[in-house]
């Protein structure tokens, strides 16, 4: 009839017509806390890893010209040669990695389609896999998802870094383990890695023979110290995961890309292939540029960062929250006030509702990160300002 709702209901004997797997799978949390508090008036929102600028304007031009040249066909799978090409000279240049473009680089639809499809490669049923927690809430689902088990290691009682003796007494517990997730600059910490921390866990890793995939889609937005990655001690075992979304301001062109050791490679790319085809053309020519062109573009990015980081910090310290400074990134992981008695949850809903600040609940990352909140200090300057504002009077005030 005419008004009346025809909206299908999936049909009562296809009710356990699902992926089982998913039953134990949690939505994310980060965008489910946004919606959540979407419905707050003038509220500033400090929850979202989003870089708070637009695309640079060169890179831009590039991805308009590809299209007028009409360069809209199916790109090969691993994605365009000569981007591959640009790919193996810029990992080439910041970290003296030599991965050959034909067969050891795969671009990828953002870095997040890159760990699903290397998740996916790598693991078999029952596999373990170490997490070094807080960690962005993604890996534990999608390892998941692949059937693999997680073995969480807790970096809280070490300021967030996952330090070599750490891992060994893990790996000791789990000598059955078959690959570790690494991620710094870390989300959601804003912690980096020296060179020498960097090597005391190559170390342990070569010795235990464990696959290592590293994320390090915020190695270009460092302060203090040079990016070091992994893959430069343990080339032969190394997934490395980059992409532009953060160093060039494109998250939402979705543009990542994966190298390593030709043999994981072949594999992750058949994955890629059958979730995606092949990435987005406009993508790859803006990424392209960017790569080959706009080396500095986050150069000014990070003078505004560190600055807002500094703010930030200054801010929250002097309320009461236990600050660690971050090394690179765009977070800062606060402990609340001592005086706080509720979970991080509870916290951030009401500064949500009475401060009119959105953040992240700590625990979104993992159990260690209960009692504390993610703020993302990528935002406007003067937004930061006004909200650490309400954040002072917010806790001066409970």
């Amino acid at each position: 009839m005419k008004g009346v709702s025809n909206m299908p209901k999936l049909n009562s004997r296809l009710s356990e017509t699902y992926n089982h797997t998913l039953a134990q799978i949690t939505p994310a949390r980060i965008r489910s806390f946004s919606l959540k508090i979407s419905d707050v008036p003038d509220l500033i929102s400090l929850n979202v890893g989003e870089p708070g600028f637009n695309t640079p304007e060169h890179i831009k031009k590039a991805a308009i010209e590809s299209i007028k040249e009409n360069k809209s066909h199916y790109s090969p799978q691993p994605g365009w040669m000569e981007l591959r090409e640009t790919i193996s000279r810029y990992v080439k240049k910041r970290l003296n990695l030599d991965y050959d473009a034909a067969t050891e680089v795969v671009v990828t639809d953002g870095a997040t389609e890159a760990l699903s499809s290397t998740f996916l490669a790598t693991i078999n049923d029952g596999d373990k896999v170490i997490v070094p927690m807080p960690a962005y809430p993604a890996y534990v689902s999608v390892i998941e998802m692949a059937h693999g088990e997680v073995v969480s290691i807790d970096t809280s009682a070490d300021a967030f870094k996952l330090t070599a003796e750490k891992l060994e007494e893990t790996l000791k517990a789990n000598p059955d383990a078959k690959s570790i997730i690494l991620n710094y600059p870390t989300n959601p910490t804003g912690v980096e890695y020296t060179e020498d921390e960097i090597k005391a866990l190559a170390k342990v890793l070569d010795e235990y023979g464990l696959l290592v995939i590293s994320d390090e889609i915020y190695a270009e937005l460092t302060y203090e110290m040079p990016h070091t990655s992994i893959a430069q001690y343990l080339p032969e075992s190394t997934i490395l995961i980059n992409g532009v979304s953060k160093s060039h301001a494109m998250t939402g062109w979705r543009l990542g890309y994966i190298t390593g050791p030709a043999e994981v490679i072949k594999n992750v790319n058949k994955v890629h292939g059958y979730l995606v085809t092949s990435p987005s053309n406009p993508a790859q020519y803006a990424a392209l540029e960017a790569l080959d062109n706009g080396c500095d573009d986050s150069k000014p990015m990070l003078v505004k960062y560190r600055e807002r980081r500094d703010l930030v910090t200054e801010a929250l310290r002097k309320v009461g929250f236990d600050v660690i400074s971050p090394d690179g990134a765009f977070y800062i992981f606060a402990k609340m006030p001592n005086k706080f008695n509720e979970t991080s949850e509870e916290f951030a809903l009401r500064l949500a509702r009475e401060a009119h600040v959105g953040v992240t609940p700590g625990d979104a990352f993992g159990e260690s990160g209960q009692g504390y909140v993610r703020i993302s200090y990528a935002a406007d300057l003067d937004n930061i300002k006004e909200a650490m504002k309400r954040i002072t009077k917010f806790v001066n005030e409970n």
